[in-house]
């Protein structure tokens, strides 16, 4: 039979990676509007759908459906985090396998989330929807500081501020309640803030089974909490990496998560690994290219072939237990210097060269207005650099990223305060 896909998104270069898959797989999408200019390979596709983002998931299911009766989907896909649950919900109208419409609210939905890991026993962390200051300072009295603010929906590090006295919570609840770019504004979570350093832990289902594939270690602004580095795998003893393996496995258990990849985010805590926010999608900040070259684990080529109905955990298995020489990758991103428009930049070339180096990417171009570190788009460039340890893998990425240098061009204040 031949695999026709349906693909809910823009899915960058997989959905041409599914047709490869088996020869004679078809594509079809439904997207937003905006995402139609972003879809490669577009007259590949079998058909098109542009959907605007705002229409109720009624007509999201309507145009699926009536495409499905005129050349039936076996198989519906989505590679991103956008619109994940309209292709929950489209899937659960066609009968189409994938994650259910809970699974992905709980992902999607930090305080959903947050219940259900207490209904179940696997986090105990405190939190709370608070509408106003008056509530945020009422859970501050019930539980005390640290604790962190930020939007109920979002990706990102957008909108996420760690307080620890009084003086600093209308400020984090002022931030949280902002408007950011493709997140949408849900409300405002209050959660206990945990201590400790943080990682991200790339896994695999497939029929409910779970596999982690690495642990990498996270590197944030200790303001903003913006990602600032990565490096994979993580130095970890093999005690910490059964922990946090079993523990991720609870948590996935837990939202009832059954297949694909998977990217959880922790805090290890002088009582254990405690959970900050899970996807159910490949990592983002270049983490499915580290971790390829720790582990030597594709994870878009398993999320293809299981994208077409194969059983691939077995292979995925056998790659992690292939002897192979240690090797961690990391990466470090830039953060603009000052507010300004880029008028030049410098030091690619010696950024490039630089010993262990193996990619280095600018996220903006002059003429490009940049400001202040508030998220992950935020960022100006990255490197990334392999090395025989974590640490000197982070420190080549380190070294390498120095060499960039930023011109800005910066508006003079021309009024006084008299």
């Amino acid at each position: 039979m031949t695999e026709h896909v349906l693909v809910v998104g823009s899915g960058r270069d997989l959905p041409a990676r599914v047709r490869r898959a088996i020869p004679g797989t078809k594509t079809s999408v439904i997207c937003r509007l905006e995402f139609v200019a972003k879809l490669r390979e577009l007259t590949e596709h079998t058909r098109v759908i542009a959907v605007r983002h705002d229409a109720p998931d009624e007509e999201w299911i309507a145009l699926a459906r009536a495409a499905h009766e005129l050349d039936p989907f076996t198989r519906i896909a989505t590679f991103g985090e956008t619109d994940q649950d309209r292709c929950a919900v489209i899937g659960e109208a066609l009968g189409t396998t994938t994650h259910s419409p809970q699974t992905v609210e709980l992902v999607h939905d930090k305080h959903a989330m947050r219940a259900r890991l207490r209904e179940t026993g696997v986090d105990t962390t405190a939190s709370a929807v608070v509408a106003d200051l008056a509530a945020l300072k009422a859970f501050v009295c019930d539980h005390g500081f640290p604790c962190v603010v930020k939007p109920v929906a979002g990706s990102g590090s957008a909108g996420v501020a760690v307080v620890r006295r009084d003086s600093e919570l209308a400020s984090a609840f002022e931030r949280a309640s902002g408007r950011y770019d493709g997140v949408p504004h849900a409300g405002v979570l209050i959660e206990q803030f945990h201590e400790g350093p943080q990682f991200s832990v790339e896994a695999f289902s497939e029929l409910g089974e779970h596999q982690v594939v690495s642990i990498t270690r996270k590197f944030s602004d200790p303001t903003t909490f913006v990602e600032l580095g990565h490096v994979a795998s993580a130095d970890l003893t093999s005690n910490q990496q059964e922990d946090v393996g079993a523990y991720v496995e609870r948590v996935l258990e837990a939202l009832d998560v059954e297949f694909g990849a998977t990217h959880t985010e922790i805090v290890m805590t002088a009582a254990g690994p405690r959970v900050i926010e899970t996807h159910v999608r490949m990592g983002g900040d270049e983490i499915p290219a580290l971790t390829f070259e720790a582990t030597g684990v594709d994870l878009a080529e398993f999320v293809v072939r299981q994208t077409v109905g194969e059983k691939v955990l077995p292979d995925l298995r056998a790659v992690l237990a292939e002897d192979r020489p240690s090797r961690r990758s990391a990466i470090w991103f830039v953060a603009a210097p000052a507010a300004g428009v880029v008028a030049d930049v410098s030091g690619l070339d010696e950024a490039r060269n630089a010993a262990g180096v193996t990619e280095v990417e600018l996220l903006i171009r002059p003429g490009s207005t940049i400001g202040a570190l508030e998220s992950s788009d935020s960022r100006i460039a990255y490197v990334r650099a392999v090395g025989d340890t974590a640490d000197e893998a982070v420190a080549a990425a380190r070294k390498a990223a120095a060499q960039l240098e930023f011109q800005l061009r910066v508006r003079a204040v021309s009024e006084q305060t008299v």
